[in-house]
């Protein structure tokens, strides 16, 4: 039946023009609540199934968003892409997706790729290309950037407040009593890196503690740049009685480090977070961080990029880091390296 079943068949049996059935499935439609309900329940009584390219030929447009991440099978893009997935639901827009890698050039192929694919609208997920190169993109497409700043794309980034998060994080483990404070922070090439390592800086400074070098370390937020890092840190023989890592994957690894060096959390070493990643609740212990709710961010881009498509401004929220604290903090240990 789907097969024979038109879109002129659905528009007389909702009691509509056809061309509001069009402008409701492209998207366009401002229409009463009831009547919307009419059609929608008329397309799933016919099961009507439009024909997406002939819309798309008809629309001039590809009913797809493209969305440039980094790496696909990282858990904190994988909760981005639930998140767009989410916010693009019930919408005639589906993602398309491509990783840049954490390399200009890998980045800049992407784009492309995407746009020579006619993509409606983009998505950013954060990214090392300049801001320039990004805007030049948007005056082609509606783009929205999610995890960095963009200079001049205003609204349209949704962004966390990452020094206030590192920020709670020290906070939390002064409180305790922790004085000796290691660091494992992300690449120098990502924003949100930098900003948390100078949180660090900051925050220490703010306690009145000084930052000493030997206790910090750069890894590239994987879980074995996270184990490399505390490895190195050991390997030092410099005393610290907690861990401070910038994304979850790290504090991931540096946990393994910590395990198979015989050393307990919090025990002997507390270990942090950032980003509070579904798997940090299920960790041995489960890890104290900072929520970032990239989930409910991709999901927020993905409903900005369809007011966008709209004509409308993109309504982004703003969105708080929250301190999770778990069992991998406590009191200084007696047994720390």
């Amino acid at each position: 039946m789907s097969e024979t079943v038109t879109l002129a068949h659905v528009a007389r049996a909702a009691g509509v023009s056809p061309s509001t059935v069009s402008r409701i499935l492209n998207g366009t439609a401002n229409v009463a609540p009831e009547k919307r309900a009419r059609v929608e329940a008329a397309i799933e009584r016919l099961e009507f199934r439009p024909n997406v390219q002939a819309q798309a030929l008809a629309n001039g447009r590809s009913f797809s968003v493209g969305v440039l991440t980094q790496n696909i099978s990282s858990p904190f893009f994988g909760e981005a892409l639930a998140g767009i997935e989410r916010g693009l639901d019930g919408s005639p827009y589906h993602p398309l997706v491509v990783s840049g890698h954490w390399h200009a050039e890998q980045e800049r192929g992407a784009l492309d790729l995407l746009l020579r694919r006619r993509v409606d609208a983009l998505i950013i997920l954060s990214g090392v290309l300049g801001d320039e190169e990004l805007l030049a993109v948007a005056r082609r497409v509606p783009m929205v950037a999610v995890g960095r700043d963009v200079r001049g794309l205003g609204e349209c980034c949704l962004n966390l407040d990452h020094r206030e998060g590192i920020r709670r994080i020290v906070a939390h483990l002064v409180e305790r009593g922790h004085r000796r404070i290691a660091f494992v922070g992300g690449t120098e090439a990502q924003q949100d890196a930098v900003e948390r390592r100078r949180s660090f800086h900051e925050a220490l400074a703010g306690a009145g503690l000084g930052v000493d070098p030997a206790l910090v370390r750069i890894g590239d937020y994987t879980e074995r740049s996270g184990e490399r890092a505390t490895e190195a840190l050991l390997a030092s023989g410099v005393p610290f009685t907690a861990i401070c890592c910038a994304n979850d994957q790290m504090a991931f690894g540096a946990r393994l480090a910590l395990y198979r060096r015989g050393l307990r959390v919090p025990e002997d070493v507390s270990l942090t977070g950032f980003d509070d990643l579904f798997s940090s609740q299920f960790t041995t212990p489960p890890l104290t961080t900072i929520r970032q709710p990239i989930s409910e961010m991709g999901e927020a881009a993905a409903r900005a990029v369809l007011r966008l498509l709209t004509g409308e401004a993109p309504a982004l929220p703003a969105f708080e880091p929250l301190l999770v604290e778990r069992e991998s903090t406590g009191p200084p240990g007696t047994g720390g390296p």
